[in-house]
């Protein structure tokens, strides 16, 4: 994961360059438009795992392989569904709506286009993913993770070696790379997984259960896609690409951060439903307290020092920074922090398979962002007013979940603010304070960043030890780290 954030950071900057704000900014909101539709093939891929999970908890193998074989079928006709809507009112947002100079209408259509092949390789590629989630075949990602970021780095470079229209060029070298990590994929669970192994057939009970119960996911991933790329498409419509270019970059920085989290939560999810499944309800409130909090540290010591030294970090990244891209950039980290709290605690609802109330109200809220952010940009209001309305939703529907979760697996809402909360405000409030009086050193200097940024890593993991983590977990932490060693020298 840190080659593969290394990477995708060395790689957004190179974009950048060659693409050129405008192009950039382009790229990004009429992909974006592709993205929206996500929410389907997101919904069935949570559903898919969780089924999957639930059967292997229960050891029950044939009724797995069914379970897969029908997530097939159905994402075929997602797949479908998604090239008529793409190719008709999608199609007629990109030239009718969006803000695009005109001697760029044709690139953006044929970026459109190969967005549209590249999200249908993806939705074809599910249930293969959540097979390989189910059997926590992890290194798996790690090593096709590497192999994808390692040709998008190439596909960059090969940008500047070739004459033709460098937008519409990137985003036919992301669909031939989608392709080729799609096959690879296929070919792992085909050849690894042998209890994965498509058939077609028609199970009209199976598939009742699984779009039921990803009808409420569905709600859920709707109301997620909406105000991310809503507010996206809503900038580009108040204040043109350039501001696209700058939340794109934010969003990418957050991206490769956050991908941490995604893989610690994703290795959570699995046991989680497992233990759900054969009734250990101790072990999976230990992996729900624990995978939140431990969540939030590591989110933590990965954005404060980019938080606290955001100009200087872009501008040796970026070389020239676009306007709003530092303020962009430290409110997005802000929203992933809070949020990171909240990827256990779906996980636990969506082993209990009681989604509806938990997926009702907290999709309602998210909805919430794109109408209240439109009504204060017609007020006037800058940009950066759609990320306070984000955050400050995600703060509700934090509230939210955690009540809705403790009820459905019956946990103490108390005892998870006692071990999970009050740690995190705690080292939080500390570190804003040590935050602001660090800022008075930085001058942009290398010295005085590494300076800083060593402070401020050192003590978030003193206070995490201290105050983060209770006396059994840091007896835990001694202990594998001395069978580490001594295994080592042995």
């Amino acid at each position: 994961m840190i080659l593969i954030m290394g990477v995708s950071l060395y790689t957004s900057r190179v974009v950048l360059e060659i693409l050129g704000i405008e192009d950039f900014g382009i790229y990004n909101v009429v992909g974006g438009i592709v993205v929206m539709a996500s929410f389907l093939s997101s919904s069935m891929s949570s559903a898919i795992q969780r089924f999957l999970s639930f059967e292997l908890g229960k050891n029950n193998l044939v009724e797995l392989g069914r379970v897969f074989s029908m997530s097939v079928n159905i994402h075929i006709i997602i797949a479908i569904l998604v090239l008529i809507l793409s190719e008709t009112f999608g199609l007629w947002f990109v030239n009718n709506k969006l803000t695009i100079p005109e001697n760029r209408i044709y690139a953006a259509n044929i970026v459109y286009q190969f967005s549209i092949l590249t999200f249908l390789v993806n939705i074809i590629s599910v249930p293969y993913n959540a097979a390989i989630l189910a059997y926590e075949k992890m290194n798996i990602f790690a090593y096709i993770g590497v192999v994808e970021v390692g040709l998008k780095l190439l596909s960059v470079f090969a940008l500047m070696w070739f004459g033709y229209d460098k937008l519409a060029l990137y985003a036919i070298f992301l669909f031939l790379i989608a392709l080729l990590i799609r096959g690879l994929y296929g070919l792992y669970v085909n050849r690894s997984i042998p209890d994965c192994k498509h058939a077609f057939f028609w199970d009209k009970k199976l598939f009742k259960t699984l779009i039921n119960f990803a009808g409420w996911n569905l709600w859920g991933n709707l109301a997620v896609v909406t105000y991310t790329q809503g507010i996206n498409i809503l900038l580009n419509i108040f204040f043109g690409p350039f501001i696209n270019a700058a939340r794109a970059i934010a969003f990418q920085v957050n991206s490769a951060l956050n991908s941490f989290i995604s893989n610690f939560q994703i290795a959570l999810k699995p046991q989680i439903i497992k233990s759900y499944a054969s009734g250990d309800n101790e072990y999976m409130q230990t992996l729900i307290f624990g995978g939140a909090k431990y969540s939030f540290f590591l989110m933590l010591l990965l954005c404060a020092p980019i938080i606290l030294s955001t100009p200087q970090v872009l501008s040796w990244w970026l070389g020239t920074v676009p306007d709003y891209t530092i303020l962009f950039c430290r409110l997005v980290l802000v929203e992933s922090l809070i949020n990171s709290i909240s990827g256990t605690l779906m996980a636990g609802v969506q082993a209990s398979g009681k989604i509806k109330l938990y997926q009702g109200i907290v999709g309602g809220l998210l909805l919430l962002i794109l109408p209240i952010s439109y009504a204060f940009l017609q007020m006037g209001y800058p940009p950066e007013t759609t990320l306070y309305v984000s955050i400050s939703v995600g703060v509700l529907a934090l509230v939210a979940r955690l009540i809705i979760v403790s009820s459905i697996l019956r946990f103490s809402k108390k005892l998870f603010i006692k071990r999970v909360i009050i740690p995190i405000v705690l080292i939080s409030g500390i570190m804003i304070s040590v935050g602001i009086t660090l800022t008075e050193i930085l001058d942009g200097s290398i010295s005085r960043f590494l300076i800083a940024n060593t402070i401020i890593t050192f003590a978030i993991i003193f206070l995490i030890w201290f105050v983060g983590l209770n006396k059994m977990e840091r007896n835990f932490v001694v202990k594998k780290i001395s069978n580490s060693f001594f295994y080592k020298r042995g």
